[in-house]
């Protein structure tokens, strides 16, 4: 079973459709012991990071949160729902994050040419590999080598390099340990896409409306052990 967690702000049918077409059995919950007892959560976010902390608090949340991430279950936060579970973000005017993942959140700089929200779709770097160039027979070649990330993420498994998929975001993470960070974006400069730190992930796009793609994603998501 896995626990949609609904504190009043997220998009929570679209997710819940999603997981739903990929063999999951869902229970959307805001009770503290549903998401503790299930066996997989998913963290939808939409809105403020400070109003989505509050409301967090409010309803006894955060401990849950933090119970189940402990306990080593598998844990999915989308978009804001990722966003929380690092230290601290530049929207928040009063409120800290979960900590839970270290780094904090900035907001895209205006640049010409370059809209802030950043919306639509976009491309993902796998960070499973990485290209450099290397002096072969008097000619520079694009040589595959493997990065710092000896696994590949499980969330990505049999998604291809430069996949599109959909984003809606003025702010993203800026983990500390960028061995974190399992895809990237190019949006006028790379940002963290796709984060995976144990059974903790991360994803600042919308996995739910990104189609084959994305539901792929959550595929993978649901057959976590």
């Amino acid at each position: 079973m896995i626990a949609i967690i609904d504190y009043g702000m997220g998009n929570i049918h679209s997710v819940k459709k999603a997981l739903e077409l990929c063999g999951a059995k869902t229970l959307v919950t805001h009770q503290p012991e549903d998401i503790r007892d299930c066996d997989k959560a998913v963290f939808p976010g939409v809105g403020a990071f400070d109003d989505c902390l509050l409301e967090l608090r409010r309803q006894n949340l955060i401990p849950a949160i933090s119970g189940h991430i402990q306990a080593k279950k598998p844990f999915l936060g989308i978009c804001l729902g990722m966003q929380v579970l690092f230290d601290s973000s530049e929207e928040a005017r009063q409120t800290k994050g979960l900590g839970i993942l270290k780094g904090r959140v900035i907001k895209f700089k205006s640049q010409p040419r370059q809209k802030v929200p950043h919306m639509g779709w976009n491309q993902l770097k796998i960070k499973n590999q990485k290209s450099t160039l290397r002096l072969r027979s008097g000619l520079m070649v694009s040589v595959v080598e493997p990065s710092k990330i000896k696994n590949n993420c499980p969330l990505l498994k049999d998604v291809s390099d430069n996949a599109y998929v959909y984003f809606c975001h003025s702010y993203y993470p800026v983990p500390e340990d960028k061995n974190i960070i399992a895809a990237d974006c190019d949006y006028g400069q790379d940002f963290a896409a796709v984060v995976w730190q144990d059974n903790i992930y991360g994803v600042q796009f919308h996995p739910e409306k990104s189609q084959a793609v994305g539901l792929k994603m959550l595929g993978n998501f649901v057959e976590l052990c």
